[in-house]
Formats: C-alpha cells, structure tokens, sequence
C-alpha cells in the first residue's frame, strides 16, 4: 500500500491518511470542507460544498488521478433542505 498526502488538502488529524493506492484503486478518506491553507471553514452549504470537492480533487491529483475516475462517494448532509444546492456543486465536479 502507498499513503497519499497533500498539503493542497486538510491534513489528517488522526491515525489515518488522505489517501491510500492499492494496486490500481484509491481510497481517499472522508473529507470536510476546511481550506488547507488558513484551516476555516467556509460560510453556507454551496461553499463547504466545494471546498469538499476541493479537496477530494487535490488528493486524488496528488496520487495521479482525478475526478473522472471517481467510482462511488459516500456523502452526508446534516440537513437534507440542503439537498437541491448540495447537487447541484456535486454535479459540477462528478457528472
């Protein structure tokens, strides 16, 4: 196995990595949206959205792959009103 790692990313805070490459598959841990460079978080679902995106698209660049090559995310809302708005940012980066 080869650990992934950014500093276009959060760093991971715990005993865990950004990311790991098995053979051929990637394996990026859940991400939040912190900005890497100044660690806030961004205002409203539209931008911590992006920054999410963001941040999984710099891991997967950092192990030589992108988002095109994305089989399965896992996403998680703690407010489903934020549904519409979430697809929509979601669409941008995966569709």
């Amino acid at each position: 196995m080869e650990t992934i790692s950014t500093k276009q990313a959060p760093q991971a805070i715990g005993p865990y990595s950004q990311g790991i490459r098995e053979g051929k598959l990637i394996f990026v841990s859940g991400q939040i949206p912190l900005e890497p460079e100044s660690g806030a978080i961004p205002t409203g679902i539209e931008a911590q959205a992006k920054q999410v995106c963001e941040n999984i698209a710099a891991i997967l660049k950092a192990s030589g792959s992108d988002l095109q090559h994305v089989l399965k995310t896992t996403c998680f809302l703690a407010d489903m009103g934020d549904f519409t708005v979430f697809n929509e940012v979601y669409e941008a980066y995966f569709v």
